[in-house]
């Protein structure tokens, strides 16, 4: 049996063996030019998915470094995502009582099990070969992973906002998101992400870990935080927050009462109060909220102009008129209309939303009654 270190020295043969080429018997697995490695020979061999963020961590320092800071107990299952070839994972499994593997490639898991089985701890091992962003999470205690880059950032809302409670999750991640989930108010990496999580987490930095700590070595650094959900979290409908923020942010730098003034922005918000006071609005099951972050989205929403989306009819013209006027009283009534999102608490945050909808104006068309799924969500994280 060897350790963590022996492993390490090996890693690059050992990923490369030419029998993983196939995903499953008789279905030969055609890679892409970046995710082959060829030798000198000419002989060719499996390789990282770089389409998947496929780097994996192979500093034994950080690896105990991260297991130590997560505070697992012997009774904990730990939900891991992206587990790669399991260096984390052998941890993991010393460390807990039972590890939930999520992973996506086939090929992964097939050195997972293989890994887990040669060390004995084969029964406390549960994988789950699917996408971390389209499964039902089981039920776990905490969240220990390296994160793959791509999906950091609907993965963590996914965390935080989904039905299953958890103590924390500890989580690798690409060093410049991190640092916009640890912004606070004024900070130039503060956004809607940071405002979206704070508001049912908190974060809390662990440590920085160099680029060189991963196989194949990824472009940028990484840093590791813990997210722990609060004990109690805002009674707000989360559909409506996050609408909301998405429209303050979509120009997080420019005064709010710029951001209300366009007339797109004021036609749009001026129909969903109209469906979210009729019956016949446009309401629909479940929970929809989307409080992730695509900073290349958010910077073409951001691009607004006063054209496009139609015009109101000539009778409403004087509706929509006064309705503007009500968001301008709004903003003036709360001392808002000249102060940045990019400044602004969440707790100013939330009394401004109150205010809008105290005044018949809303970011969603779904109106949520109190027992609604987003308020269990919310009551989950007080348990």
């Amino acid at each position: 049996m060897h350790g963590p270190s022996h492993f390490r020295r090996n890693l690059t043969g050992f990923l490369l063996r030419r029998h993983l080429l196939h995903t499953k018997p008789g279905r030969r697995y055609v890679p892409r030019n970046d995710d082959v490695q060829k030798k000198d020979n000419g002989e060719k061999h499996m390789f990282l998915y770089k389409s998947w963020g496929q780097h994996i961590l192979t500093n034994p320092r950080v690896l105990d470094t991260i297991v130590r800071k997560s505070n697992i107990k012997p009774t904990d299952t730990v939900l891991e995502i992206g587990p790669g070839t399991g260096n984390l994972t052998l941890r993991l499994l010393q460390a807990a009582q039972r590890v939930v593997a999520v992973e996506l490639d086939a090929r992964m898991v097939e050195i997972l099990r293989k890994r887990v089985a040669e060390h004995g701890l084969e029964d406390q091992l549960t994988v789950i070969c699917k996408d971390a962003l389209k499964t039902d999470f089981p039920q776990f205690d905490l969240v220990v992973a390296n994160i793959p880059y791509g999906i950091s950032s609907p993965l963590v809302a996914k965390l935080v906002f989904g039905a299953n409670p958890f103590r924390s999750a500890t989580l690798l991640l690409q060093k410049e998101f991190a640092r916009r989930l640890l912004a606070n108010p004024g900070d130039s990496e503060f956004n809607r992400l940071a405002v979206n999580v704070k508001l049912v987490a908190e974060v809390e930095f662990v440590m920085d870990v160099s680029k060189r700590d991963f196989l194949p070595c990824p472009k940028v650094d990484s840093s590791v935080v813990t997210i722990r959900p609060k004990a109690e979290v805002p009674d707000v409908d989360l559909n409506e927050w996050c609408a909301f923020t998405r429209t303050c942010f979509s120009k997080k730098n420019k005064t709010l009462g710029a951001t209300f003034k366009h007339k797109r922005r004021v036609m749009e918000l001026w129909r969903l109060s109209n469906l979210r006071g009729s019956e016949t609005g446009n309401a629909v099951s479940g929970c929809n909220y989307d409080c992730s972050y695509d900073e290349d989205k958010e910077e073409e929403e951001g691009n607004e102009s006063d054209e496009g989306n139609g015009d109101p009819s000539p009778g409403s013209e004087m509706e929509m008129s006064l309705f503007k006027e009500k968001i301008n009283g709004v903003l003036k009534l709360g001392g808002f209309d000249d102060k940045r999102p990019a400044k602004l608490s969440g707790k100013e945050l939330l009394q401004l939303l109150s205010l809008f909808n105290q005044a018949g104006i809303h970011f969603h068309d779904q109106a949520k009654p109190r027992n609604a799924d987003n308020i269990a969500v919310a009551a989950s994280y007080s348990t």
